[in-house]
C-alpha cells in the first residue's frame, strides 16, 4: 500500500539538511531502484523553487510499504531525524487516484 511522509523542518535546520543529504538521499534512491517510490522532495519554506537561504518547511515523500508500521519505522530512521532536521513527521495511508 501506499504512503504519504510529511516532515516539518525544524526552524533555521538548512544546514543540517545539506549535511545529512547524501544519506538522506541514498535511501530514497533504494526506495526507487525497489520501485516503492512515487515521489519525494522537499518543501521550499519560500515561494521560490530556489528558497537559498530560507531552506525548507519540510518534506513529502510517496511510497508503498507493506505496512503502516513499516512506513513508520522507515520514516523514524531516516539522517534527517538523527541529524535533527525533521521536527515532526506524520506517515498517514495514501490511495493514488490521478494520475
Amino acid at each position: 500500500m501506499l504512503y504519504i511522509i510529511i516532515a516539518q523542518d525544524h526552524p533555521d535546520s538548512l544546514q543540517k539538511r545539506l549535511s545529512a543529504r547524501p544519506a538522506h538521499v541514498a535511501r530514497l534512491q533504494a526506495l526507487l531502484d525497489d520501485g516503492r517510490l512515487v515521489l519525494a522532495g522537499p518543501m521550499p519554506a519560500v515561494d521560490n523553487e530556489d528558497p537559498g537561504p530560507a531552506g525548507f518547511s519540510g518534506s513529502a515523500i510517496i511510497a508503498e510499504f507493506d505496512t503502516l508500521n513499516d512506513a513508520r519505522a522507515w520514516a523514524d530512521a531516516d539522517p534527517y531525524v538523527a541529524a535533527g532536521v525533521y521536527a515532526g513527521v506524520d506517515v498517514r495511508p495514501f490511495r493514488q487516484t490521478f494520475p
